[in-house]
């Protein structure tokens, strides 16, 4: 949903004349088409059809480069934001779109931790933690 108002947010305003916003548009776009692609892969349970690719690998390097690029984007889209524009909607719709970036790429920072998490099995609960083997 936050790369959804990134990218919405951009193609909303006139981003063709800034070759930036064409950075920031391509970032989030990109990433919110394959973070789709792996929600419906999870969804349909196709994952444990694929059991030889290391899932939680895959998604922690995904997750790492989204957040890498979503900094970069972030940091462009801030930068290119003129509140002396003369489209006053422009503006504001940039000035969003920067905000969400930031947020998304949180959103990413945080998955990667976590995915780290799962990959290296720190991920137990209490009702794995609780079980031993009485044989």
């Amino acid at each position: 949903v936050l790369g959804l108002l990134v990218w919405s947010l951009i193609a909303a305003t006139t981003y063709h004349l800034h070759a930036a916003y064409g950075w920031v548009m391509f970032v989030s776009l990109f990433f919110w088409i394959l973070t789709l692609l792996f929600f419906v892969i999870y969804l349909l349970q196709l994952h444990q059809k694929f059991y030889m690719i290391p899932w939680p690998l895959v998604l922690m390097i995904y997750n790492a480069v989204a957040t890498v690029l979503y900094i970069s984007a972030f940091v462009t889209c801030a930068a290119a934001v003129q509140p002396t524009s003369w489209r006053q909607w422009d503006y504001n719709r940039r000035a969003a779109a920067s905000f969400f970036a930031c947020v998304t790429m949180i959103t990413y920072g945080v998955s990667t931790f976590f995915s780290f998490r799962a990959w290296k099995g720190l991920g137990s609960n209490a009702a794995t933690s609780q079980v031993t083997d009485h044989a």
